[in-house]
């Protein structure tokens, strides 16, 4: 059975982060389990968490008041899922719902507020890290408003 530490250093996203770091990751980490349909977070709750997706699949949607959910990106195995614990007022701004049963690595936020408060090092190479993310979601949700309104480029 592989312990949390060992799941974590396999990701692409821990990798080449201090070993003293990836510890420190583990110390705030759990293994979760998703059903089909359930939504794992909805929009403008507190986002505590972050998860790493090991298996089964997740949309992001946002809602449209005269569309219904509109699906802004879908996250699978490999995935990193959340950004909203690591900037403040730390409220989610989509929401999360699960496409097909997925189990994930969950990363306690508050947990990690404080390791990074108290290591900037490790605070630095997460933020980074999750930049990245930022910039591939807001390239999805630039991609997705130009389908809806039927621009072409």
């Amino acid at each position: 059975m592989e312990n949390l530490e060992s799941l974590l250093e396999q990701h692409p996203f821990v990798k080449g982060l201090r070993k003293e770091h990836v510890r420190l990751l583990a110390g705030c980490a759990s293994n979760a389990r998703f059903d089909d349909g359930k939504f794992i977070f909805r929009e403008n709750q507190e986002a505590e968490n972050f998860y790493i997706l090991r298996e089964g699949k997740v949309a992001l949607e946002i809602y449209a008041p005269d569309r219904g959910p509109i699906v802004i990106d879908t996250l699978g195995a490999g995935d990193i899922l959340g950004w909203s614990w690591l900037i403040p007022p730390y409220h989610w701004k989509f929401d999360a719902r699960v496409i097909e049963g997925t189990r994930v690595l969950m990363l306690d936020g508050k947990c990690l507020r404080k390791k990074c408060e108290a290591d900037h090092d490790l605070g630095y190479e997460l933020l980074k890290r999750f930049a990245s993310i930022l910039e591939q979601r807001l390239e999805a949700t630039r991609i997705q408003l130009l389908d809806i309104y039927g621009i072409t480029t």
